[in-house]
Order: structure tokens, then C-alpha cells, then sequence
């Protein structure tokens, strides 16, 4: 049995090998968005030729019925959208993965963009499943509108002349399902990286997709948010980051939660 986390720093593409096929529950990740940030001068690094390779290997390393969330956004150039998102997305199911969900992640507040643009304002959460997805456990923060018992259809007469059935009550609880449009503060901290995770969406994720005990992998570990929340929600954690700076961050930050300073 393996570690609670396992940490590697190096290309994630040499240290998925090391994965078990079928041994990962979920991928919470968010890898580079084309190159619309700096990270410590390894953009020339990153690629269709090395997404359209992860995609394949997380396929493998998933298990059936596990999840891949996968946080991108494209860049704006000349007016137009690199579209990067998409064709990753038609990569995930071209290699076996269903689209399970295209979920969205609303910033708060107002970001800058093209003065011939309206602000951007999101950022894409695919939700991808191998197969029938095993877990979800809907987060219930939208407050219902009507709570308590209600009585539903019934009385009358129908068209025939016969009575309607009786009317139903139901019990709304205080709160349902949330929606997909999920609406978290950026980090504002960047905590020594240009593009940390807001721990809440990592956290939210890992709750919704898997169950304590499960194994969690962020092949883009970055500055290890998706690791603090697998460790703080009682997950198994797998980490690999290809910087070295990033990767002593992240390490970091996991042993604190370990340890629970944070």
C-alpha cells in the first residue's frame, strides 16, 4: 500500500510510468494555459505534444468509474480564442474518457482584458469519467427558495370526470444541490507561484468526486494546493511537479497540512 502522499518532482509524463493502471480515483489538476503565464522559464516546455500525451496516460492510470477534472482557459490573441481548451477536451474523449460535465469556475470581482472585449471572467472545469463515475456527493449550499413540507399537483377534475389524484407533499430541505457555475475569490496570495489553485475549488472537487481513503493525483502540482486539500479531507495524495522551486513550495505547504499548521 502506498504512502498517504507520494511527492516526485520531474516531468510528469516520465513519472506516470511508476502509476499502476487503474490505480487513481481522481485528477484534480490544472495545467499550463498556453502561454499566458511565466513558470520560472519552462513555457517552451509545454505543448500539444505533451497534453495529447498526459491525456493518454491519465486514462490508463485512472481507475473505472474515476474522475478527471481537468481547469483550463485559452489565451486571447488578435481578438480571437486559442481554442487550447476545447481540442484538449475532444483529446479526453477521443482517448475513452466521457464529458461528463463542462462546469465553470465564475471569478469574483472584475478581471482586465481586450478593450474590443467584455471582461473574462471564468475559467472551464471539464469534468471527464472513465466510464459510469462511482462518486458524488453534491455539495448543498443553494438555499431553496420554498423550505419545509408542500403539497404538490392533485385536486380537480380531469377531463373524463374523474377526481385527480390527491396531492403529494414534499419536504424541500433548507439548501439543494449546487449548481455548476461555481463562484470562488481567486488567490490573492500567490504564495510563489503565478497561478495558485483557490484551495475551496480543490477542496470542492475532491468532495464531490471521491470518498476519504481515495487516491487523488495533480501531475501539475504547482504550489501543492490540490495536495493540501486531499491531505485536510483525508484522501491519498499523488504530487508531481516538474519545477524545482514550485516543487519545494508545494512540499511545503502538504507537510504543514500534514502536520496541521495550516
Amino acid at each position: 500500500m502506498m504512502d498517504a502522499v507520494a511527492l516526485a518532482q520531474g516531468d510528469c509524463l516520465e513519472c506516470m510510468k511508476w502509476l499502476d493502471d487503474g490505480s487513481v480515483d481522481l485528477t484534480v489538476t490544472s495545467p499550463p494555459y498556453d502561454n499566458l503565464r511565466t513558470y520560472n522559464g519552462n513555457n517552451d516546455q509545454w505543448g500539444e505534444h505533451v497534453w495529447k500525451a498526459v491525456i493518454a496516460d491519465l486514462y490508463r492510470v485512472t481507475a473505472d468509474g474515476g474522475v478527471v477534472v481537468w481547469n483550463v482557459y485559452d489565451k486571447t490573441k488578435d481578438g480571437a480564442k486559442s481554442g487550447t481548451s476545447f481540442r484538449q477536451a475532444l483529446r479526453f474523449v477521443e482517448c475513452g474518457f466521457l464529458l461528463a460535465d463542462t462546469m465553470i469556475w465564475e471569478k469574483t470581482g472584475t478581471s482586465m482584458g481586450s478593450n474590443r472585449l467584455y471582461h473574462s471572467n471564468f475559467e472551464f472545469m471539464f469534468v471527464f469519467t472513465k466510464g459510469k463515475h462511482r462518486t458524488f456527493n453534491p455539495i448543498r449550499d443553494r438555499k431553496n427558495v420554498v423550505v419545509g413540507e408542500q403539497k404538490v399537483g392533485g385536486g380537480g377534475i380531469q377531463a373524463d370526470g374523474n377526481s385527480r389524484a390527491p396531492a403529494k407533499t414534499i419536504t424541500s430541505a433548507p439548501y439543494g444541490k449546487r449548481n455548476n457555475i461555481w463562484r470562488i475569490a481567486p488567490v490573492q496570495e500567490r504564495k510563489g507561484h503565478p497561478a495558485p489553485f483557490p484551495l475551496q475549488l480543490a477542496t470542492d472537487h475532491i468532495l464531490s468526486w471521491s470518498n476519504p481513503g481515495d487516491t487523488v493525483l495533480d501531475p501539475f502540482l504547482g504550489s501543492g494546493t490540490t495536495g493540501v486539500a486531499a491531505v485536510q479531507t483525508g484522501r491519498r495524495f499523488i504530487g508531481i511537479e516538474m519545477d524545482a522551486g514550485y516543487f519545494t513550495i508545494a512540499k511545503e505547504r502538504i507537510e504543514a497540512a500534514e502536520r496541521k499548521d495550516l
